[in-house]
């Protein structure tokens, strides 16, 4: 979805009342040249160092979940000091996420949302004390940015929303000085709650606020894992009808197997199903749109795109073959076990592995009920695991 500036009309002001006639002033004299006090800078200046706010991380813990955000010091430096300033005041500690965009964006940090009776205001309170911050920084999905007073450029502060889908119509308007680290699955489910207009029938809380170091990257899985290395390992499906143990052959596709031991263990097959049975040829699953739950970002990033790994492995019954679409280099993480011979399949999918244990629970999955070839009921894939 993509949202038009209009329609992301953020942290409108409240409308004036009407003007009344002011009261004479008293008569006083007037100061003396230069000795006026000069007006307040109304702009946030900060006192953190800038090693201070280096590597950090916000984690929003909210009524539905949490959200964990890289804070972006080198796109952003004062809306990251700001951010950190006021979240370890507790200043984002019960407030709400007051407006909603299924799909689209959530919009939280309104220090007005704090109290209940003040909903008719929230969306305007927190603001015009941070100047624009332009960068290269995109609005993709999971980014989080700062709320504008239509039309101010310069009129930034503690209300900020989160792109929970690519809305590059954005880019350039708004500062982005962070990025979703974790919590994705959270953030859209924030987006999709019941609301009149884009405000939530119910409240969203952000319960608290903390500020951490960021941690070191979690090392990707097999990523420098050499050909004997993963022949070793077997991949276990743990499923609702039973488990089915593969072997692997990196020897014949080795891309394929290494993206295979990734997933698996990055837990990305994790509440998938079998969502294909074509009884006598193949039952096929890994499909992401199957999952109970988003892959989240880090998961996001084993996903790879696949060139063809062709061999001589032929498609009889308990060969496991990459699924894909017509163009041989789009397969991504379906696959298919294969039930009997299909030599049709030969030389146009590439082989990656092999039941050994559990073709038994492949029978009992070819047996369910279908309509065409969807199973009735759900096959999940509750686990894969990698041994040894």
């Amino acid at each position: 979805m993509i949202l038009s500036l209009l329609l992301l009309a953020l942290g409108a002001l409240p409308e004036q009342g009407r003007a009344t006639p002011p009261r004479p002033a008293p008569s006083r004299p007037a100061p003396p040249a230069g000795r006026g006090a000069p007006p307040k800078d109304p702009f946030f200046v900060s006192t953190l160092s800038p090693a201070e706010i280096q590597n950090k991380q916000a984690v929003v813990e909210t009524s539905l979940g949490p959200l964990v955000i890289d804070l972006l010091a080198e796109a952003a430096p004062t809306h990251v000091a700001y951010f950190i300033t006021r979240a370890r005041e507790g200043a984002y500690d019960g407030t709400t996420f007051h407006r909603v965009i299924a799909m689209g964006i959530i919009q939280g940090g309104d220090p007005l949302s704090k109290d209940p009776a003040q909903a008719a205001k929230y969306g305007t309170g927190g603001l015009g004390v941070l100047r624009f911050e332009e960068n290269t920084e995109k609005h993709t999905k999971g980014s989080v940015s700062a709320v504008l007073v239509p039309g101010r450029r310069d009129s930034g502060g503690s209300q900020f929303f989160i792109s929970v889908s690519d809305q590059p119509a954005l880019d350039g308007q708004y500062t982005v000085f962070g990025r979703l680290a974790d919590g994705l699955a959270v953030a859209q489910k924030i987006s999709q709650v019941a609301a009149d207009a884009t405000v939530p029938r119910e409240r969203i809380e952000i319960r608290r606020v903390t500020i951490r170091e960021r941690p070191a990257p979690i090392p990707e899985p097999f990523l420098d894992a050499s050909v004997a290395d993963m022949a070793r390992r077997r991949v276990v499906l743990e499923t609702t009808l039973g488990n089915i143990t593969i072997e692997v052959f990196p020897d014949r596709a080795p891309n394929h197997v290494r993206q295979f031991l990734r997933l698996a263990a990055g837990g990305v097959y994790d509440g998938t199903a079998f969502h294909r049975v074509a009884k006598g040829f193949v039952i096929q699953g890994g499909h992401m749109p199957t999952r109970r739950e988003p892959p989240n970002e880090r998961q996001e990033g084993y996903i790879r795109t696949l060139q063809p790994e062709f061999s001589q492995t032929t498609h009889v019954r308990g060969i496991v073959s990459m699924a894909r679409g017509e163009d041989p280099a789009s397969a991504t993480t379906s696959f298919f076990i294969v039930l009997g011979p299909a030599p049709a399949l030969d030389g146009r999918y590439s082989v990656f592995g092999r039941v050994v244990e559990g073709l038994d629970t492949v029978d009992k999955i070819e047996a369910q009920p279908v309509e065409g070839e969807t199973p009735v009921t759900r096959i999940e894939v509750t686990r894969v695991r990698v041994e040894p």
